[in-house]
């Protein structure tokens, strides 16, 4: 599937949550978005971020085999860029753009924005799906690798990270379509079959398919390199795309007097993204352990992955796969990338990896006392307004020593 228009001429330290920014330049942010930490500023690379499955669609531009070696690992997008939409983009300005993806900027320029707001929803929901763990998705000031060093290694963090990220530019460029953001998309009015009992197709339904191929087309320009790390995230990266397609469902609206839906118009509907987020946090704990194969192609030696263990049933493309364990997190470790679990806040009743006894590592935690002004004894008032009382309340907070 092409974009219409779209040439095909072979050329083929704090854990805390951060607060976005406004955008101050362009190029900086496109670069911080598609390029790895570990390049030289004047030799900026494209990291392996959003790939689609190697088998399954391969690029004809030349680019790709030039490039073969790229030996970058980190999806990168710092905090201080991500609040964008506000300025043009110059894709010239933006280094290290391979002829292919020059062109898509150049020719979709409109739908851009929409590009990096979907990594930056992708890396919110990651902080909150992360948020009582020992790694918490915790952003890196001032690096272009905004994750640090921790998706050099082909873990379950960066297995999630990867897909997340994925699914986030098409979930986001999808909705902007469909609410008439872009005048080269909108509305899909394909394969919609025929209405149910009841209710007849309205309304816009959301074009994923263009989403998902606009994250494809544009950040898969350069990747096409046959070792392991790279044949991981292009299955990750597209089941971050999958899920959104597998979680697509009816949404409908009622016609007529007071309600009486004599007239129900439905359409198809991405759900929120927090649904989106929790269904890959699922894929994240059941996530499938390979082991790489290597063996030699017309082309050259080429790694593959197959399930490390057979009794196990095998991944799926909605799976999400890694190689290599993820270290404990709990002390800090600049090669690895872990800023530790110290004065984090530990949940003293729960059990789980939230509580006190698993987040702080076995070392304990100490208790203090906050008071907190809220709101209390609200009355609603005829007509129509809620008053409210404001008290102070004590709650103990405990943090990992």
């Amino acid at each position: 599937m092409k974009i219409p228009g779209f040439p095909s001429d072979g050329m083929n330290h704090s854990p805390a949550v951060p607060v976005f920014s406004p955008l101050p330049a362009i190029g900086s942010w496109m670069t911080s978005m598609f390029f790895s930490g570990k390049s030289r500023p004047d030799a900026f690379v494209v990291n392996d971020f959003a790939l689609p499955i190697q088998t399954r669609r391969a690029s004809l531009d030349p680019a790709y085999h030039r490039d073969a070696a790229c030996p970058c690992r980190s999806l990168a997008i710092g905090h201080q860029y991500s609040s964008l939409g506000t300025q043009p983009i110059l894709c010239g300005s933006i280094p290290g753009l391979v002829p292919k993806q020059l062109r898509f900027c150049r020719n979709y320029v409109e739908i851009m924005p929409s590009v990096a707001e979907g990594v930056k929803i992708g890396i919110q929901e990651c902080q909150h799906q992360f948020r009582g763990r020992r790694w918490n998705c915790t952003t890196v000031n001032d690096s272009l690798a905004i994750f640090g060093p921790v998706l050099d290694k082909a873990t379950r963090e960066s297995a999630f990270v990867h897909a997340i990220a994925s699914a986030g530019v098409a979930f986001a460029v999808t909705r902007s379509c469909a609410e008439g953001s872009a005048t080269i998309c909108g509305c899909d009015t394909r394969h919609k079959g025929s209405p149910g009992e009841g209710w007849k197709w309205g309304g816009c339904s959301e074009d994923v398919e263009f989403g998902s191929m606009v994250s494809r087309e544009f950040a898969d320009a350069r990747e096409n390199r046959p070792d392991a790390r790279s044949a991981m995230n292009r299955h990750n990266n597209e089941a971050g795309r999958t899920s959104i397609i597998e979680l697509m469902h009816l949404k409908c609206k009622c016609h007529g007097l007071s309600g009486s839906c004599e007239v129900k118009t439905c359409w198809w509907s991405q759900p929120d993204f927090r649904v989106i987020g929790d269904y890959l946090k699922d894929k994240y704990d059941s996530a499938s352990e390979m082991v790489v194969e290597k063996h030699r192609e017309s082309r050259g030696w080429v790694e593959t992955l197959r399930p490390k263990y057979n009794f196990f049933k095998a991944p799926t493309e909605k799976d999400l796969v890694y190689y290599e364990n993820s270290p404990n997190f709990c002390e800090p470790n600049p090669e690895t990338g872990s800023f530790g679990t110290r004065d984090r806040i530990c949940n003293v009743t729960s059990h789980g990896i939230d509580g006190c006894d698993l987040l702080c590592c076995g070392r304990g935690h100490n208790t203090r006392t906050e008071k907190r002004k809220e709101k209390c004894h609200c009355i609603f008032h005829w007509c129509c307004y809620v008053r409210c009382q404001e008290c102070i309340r004590v709650y103990d907070v405990h943090t990992c020593k």
